[in-house]
């Protein structure tokens, strides 16, 4: 039997979600809900439906997870919460700090529902958080360090974008490689947000915009440039269009450890990304934990879970059997 699967919100990880279900073997797209108007939404799985928001509620016997694509800002606080009492479901909710308190929400509203939600899933959080557990766990003694990028940040192109006479842009964050460099060799550095990143901004502006007095505001811009060495470049609508429509990202979750009776030995552990395609990448990893939600419900389980509480065979269509012939 397919897992039915429920796509709420159809932007950039709405779609990518969708390619993902048609790479599952063991998955199909039930409807996709979207606030706008549903005539106007043209999605790619035929024989899927397309419905109003308002009308997921209705569909809560014929969707096994529904995959919500909204942002963490403003959506994800309150939707996931509020669908979990419908479904199973997985959400990408990213605001590092407030991951305790959504998950404290969301497991509320779980455990009174008997569904599963799987929150904060993607590649950070997700698969980099993976990656500093199971680096911290064997390395007890050590330092971690991540890097993103060489990528866009949506987040940091918005806000440019929101400065006036700006009419388009996209941001770059680009590690240094310098302490890239020192942290591969096992020097443990001591790195300033200056040191580990750079951004990089190319701005569209608008006619008669005062070029001198939007840089000025981008690289003084508080928990977004202020802190960073950043280069802004102005360039045309069509240059923007032409070599930065895409949506690239990455980066390297590092720990230097040391091991033996004195510390004698040092280890490094490296785990990178390269992504043509950061939110396709993202509904892939939220594609396989719908699977995982999709078991854990099947078992009886209920409440909320994040990348730390699931087995990573959960993950996978494949049996236990097969994982242990092919990929042990």
């Amino acid at each position: 039997m397919s897992i039915r699967i429920g796509i709420l919100g159809y932007g950039n990880l709405g779609r990518g979600v969708e390619c993902a279900i048609k790479q599952s073997p063991d998955m199909e797209l039930a409807a996709v809900f979207t606030r706008r108007d549903p005539a106007s939404v043209s999605i790619l799985t035929e024989g899927a439906a397309v419905c109003k928001v308002t009308e997921a509620a209705e569909w809560k016997d014929k969707i096994d997870v529904m995959i919500l694509c909204g942002g963490s800002a403003t959506d994800l606080p309150e939707q996931t919460p509020e669908y979990v009492q419908y479904f199973n479901v997985v959400d990408s909710f990213d605001t590092h700090a407030r991951i305790p308190e959504h998950f404290e929400q969301v497991n509320q509203a779980a455990k009174a529902s008997g569904k599963v939600g799987i929150i904060s899933v993607g590649w950070d959080p997700g698969m980099f958080s993976l990656s500093r557990m199971y680096a911290n766990a064997i390395l007890p003694e050590g330092r971690d360090y991540t890097f993103w990028g060489k990528g866009v940040s949506q987040g940091h192109s918005d806000a440019i974008r929101r400065i006036s006479g700006v009419k388009n842009a996209k941001q770059y964050t680009i590690p240094v490689e310098s302490a890239l460099e020192a942290v591969r060799a096992g020097e443990n550095p001591e790195l300033t947000t200056r040191q580990k990143h750079t951004r990089e901004c190319f701005v569209v502006l608008e006619e008669g915009a005062d070029k001198a007095k939007v840089e000025e505001e981008i690289k003084t811009m508080p928990n977004y440039f202020a802190d960073y060495d950043t280069t802004v470049h102005f360039i045309s609508e069509e240059e923007l269009l032409k070599n930065h429509s895409g949506i690239p990202h990455g980066g390297f979750v590092i720990r230097s450890g040391r091991t033996g009776w004195e510390q004698e030995n040092s280890h490094v552990i490296e785990y990178s990304l390269k992504l043509d395609s950061n939110p396709e990448f993202t509904a892939s990893v939220i594609a396989a934990y719908a699977r995982a939600a999709f078991c854990l419900s099947k078992e009886g389980q209920s409440g909320c879970k994040t990348v730390f509480d699931i087995a990573p065979a959960y993950l996978s269509p494949k049996s236990g059997e097969e994982l242990r012939k092919s990929l042990l």
